[in-house]
């Protein structure tokens, strides 16, 4: 199924009933007086985050929702039946927009969050509302209101604390599935993720979310590839984790291939850009322990003191204690 992380559609709420003009008509009491009753409320439509739901795949074809109009009131003083109210369950993540400004209306991040989107209209009044000392006889009622519509963007961006970067092949994948318990495809061909995946880490009692998303190619900011258009997936997370595969390393300088990654964050956004990342040199066990040596030699050389790196096979579990539990440590690390 197609993985669905941005819909537009239309809420409609519920019209508020109109008042109702009615005299009370009974044997023995002519001058009963008005007794009209006020109409119902218009329903509601909320957004209510879901914890079972991974995608806004559900939206994808039925984009238009209407809650229940308010019923119009009765004699006898009885009241309209308030309109059903509508709940569009979406999951932890999404950002609710405006189309109209873009401005964002709210963002569904925790468990059972709830957002009136749509307000329901107000109902209107009936005769016997109008009654006074000088109007016995009140022939004066008012209608409902409208309902709220709205046309409103619904965008999943993934809740993550942890993101991978890198070039198709490079390992994401295998290290997201060594380091928690995602279950992705792996094969030895591009895009082999098509869909942002995520993963739960635990050590003792601290946990991280890792999210992997479609690897990134050069020119993916201006529509090369998959990556590109998942790279907001990162937006929320705190660490980055940039693979690369050292047996590329042979044929282009380090920084060369990094800057392919960082040329097409920085052209997506500044914001991710920004945030903290570390260098993970993925697939070591193709090494023998004196390519190793002059490897890490050779990277000592050309990046940047403060800069963190890690040496690891995902495939084989090494390096990959180490590097979960300095992501705890600094997950969890005071003002962080």
């Amino acid at each position: 199924m197609k993985f669905v992380d941005s819909v537009i559609i239309h809420v409609s709420a519920g019209n508020g009933g109109n008042g109702c003009i009615s005299f009370r008509r009974e044997k023995f009491i002519p001058k009963g007086g008005p007794d009209g009753g006020d109409g119902g409320d218009g329903g509601n439509i909320w957004i209510i985050s879901d914890l079972n739901m991974n995608s806004l795949t559900d939206y994808r074809i039925k984009k238009i929702f209407y809650a229940e109009n308010g019923k119009n009131g009765f004699s006898s003083n009885r009241s309209g039946k308030k309109g059903k109210d509508i709940f569009i369950r979406v999951p932890l993540g999404t950002r609710v927009l405006n189309t109209e400004n873009k401005s964002i209306i709210s963002d569904i991040i925790y468990k059972n969050q709830k957002i009136l989107i749509a307000k329901g209209g107000w109902h209107g009044l009936g005769n016997s509302r109008f009654k006074s000392s000088t109007n016995r006889t009140p022939r004066k009622k008012t209608n409902g209101t409208l309902g709220e519509s709205k046309i409103i963007k619904l965008e999943l961006i993934l809740i993550a604390d942890v993101g991978t970067l890198g070039l198709p092949n490079s390992g994401k994948s295998t290290l997201t599935q060594a380091l928690s318990n995602a279950k992705t495809k792996i094969n030895n061909y591009p895009f082999t993720t098509l869909n942002p995946i995520l993963g739960t880490v635990k050590i003792k009692k601290k946990t991280f979310i890792i999210a992997d998303i479609p690897g990134i190619i050069k020119g993916a900011s201006s529509g090369v590839g998959l990556g590109i258009q998942f790279l907001k997936h990162l937006s929320r997370c705190r660490l980055l984790l940039h693979i690369i595969d050292i047996t590329t390393i042979k044929k282009k300088n380090i920084n060369k291939i990094r800057l392919i990654i960082l040329k097409e964050l920085k052209n997506f956004n500044e914001s991710v850009f920004n945030i903290p990342r570390w260098l993970v040199f993925n697939k070591i066990d193709s090494l023998k322990k004196k390519k190793i040596i002059k490897l890490i030699i050779y990277i000592n050389k050309r990046i940047k003191k403060n800069q963190k790196y890690y040496l690891i096979s995902a495939k084989k579990k090494i390096g990959i204690k180490k590097l979960s539990k300095d992501i705890i440590e600094y997950l969890y690390k005071p003002n962080i």
